[in-house]
């Protein structure tokens, strides 16, 4: 029997107004840096307005999720909208690589022909973003511990900021020295910056969406804890998965003594849920009692 639909909410949900604060700051300051580094002709400037975008993106597309999160649950989608949380991030990874690639891509150009840049200016914008940055790390700090979808919108947050650092060195070397070899080598350092921190964010939404155990939780731990039940033992085909962050769902068969009642499985079941969600923060479990040579209904406990 599958188990039935939680109605924990998710931890995205817990962060919704700081990533709608976020949101506005980061928006804003993307409009400012596009205007300012076309005006100025700043790569690097523009790279930082292109980063923006993304964290534009997917804080829209986590507020998105968020809000289709909390609809109510039909007959058609047992589970609601709760993976859309999770597929924002892959998505918002996947824009995150192909904006990494352009700015490496730009910053190869302009190694070979570098432009005058009216350094100055570039630098003044991007020291307000770096303050805009900070108070977005403030925002997310605590929700990135908790939500992959927060998490994502923090990592792009950090990278925005140490972009920021680099455009206001590469602005006050090319203010002071004239080497505007400084714009595309700052550029690509902002590129490659991004890329192993994405590709670690999307094989984290990549193991939630197959349904993978999470990587901090031990099966066999789990399996000893549920064989620890008087009248419980060889708990098996356990399935353990990750429904969205906050919220871990399993399964799973396990062998009960024949002289246990209906009453004595529905308690001690309920005890055992119990002790998973706080030893193991597992929001939901389905297990299904089987006799020797044969199986019952499973019971299930929330």
């Amino acid at each position: 029997m599958n188990p039935t639909p939680p109605q924990t909410a998710s931890a995205t949900g817990r962060y919704n107004k700081n990533l709608r604060i976020v949101f506005g700051l980061t928006f804003t300051y993307f409009l400012v840096e596009v205007v300012v580094g076309y005006w100025t002709n700043s790569l690097a400037l523009l790279s930082d307005a292109a980063h923006m975008l993304t964290d534009v993106i997917g804080l829209a597309l986590a507020l998105f999720a968020n809000w289709m999160s909390r609809r109510p649950i039909t007959a058609r989608r047992s589970y609601g909208f709760y993976r859309l949380e999770i597929l924002s991030a892959f998505v918002n990874a996947l824009i995150l690589i192909g904006i990494s690639l352009y700015i490496l891509f730009e910053a190869y150009g302009r190694f070979r022909n570098p432009p005058t840049v009216d350094s100055s200016n570039m630098t003044l914008v991007a020291f307000v973003g770096l303050l805009i940055n900070v108070l977005g790390i403030y925002l997310l700090r605590q929700g990135a511990k908790d939500s992959l979808n927060v998490k994502g919108a923090f990592l792009e947050v950090v990278s925005d900021l140490l972009s920021s650092i680099g455009v206001i060195a590469a602005g006050l070397i090319m203010t002071y020295t004239g080497w505007y070899y400084a714009d595309p080598l700052f550029s690509a350092i902002i590129g490659l910056f991004i890329l192993p921190r994405t590709l670690k964010l999307m094989m984290e939404s990549v193991n939630i969406l197959l349904q993978g155990t999470p990587d901090e939780l031990d099966v066999a731990a789990v399996t000893q804890r549920i064989n620890a039940v008087p009248g419980f033992g060889n708990a098996h085909d356990l399935h353990i998965w990750t429904l969205t962050s906050g919220i871990v769902v399993m399964s799973g068969h396990v062998v009960t003594n024949e002289e246990l009642t209906t009453a004595d499985l529905t308690a001690r079941l309920e005890a055992l849920a119990g002790q998973l969600n706080t030893q193991f923060n597992i929001n939901h479990i389905a297990l299904q009692p089987e006799r020797a040579g044969q199986c019952t209904n499973s019971l299930t406990a929330l």
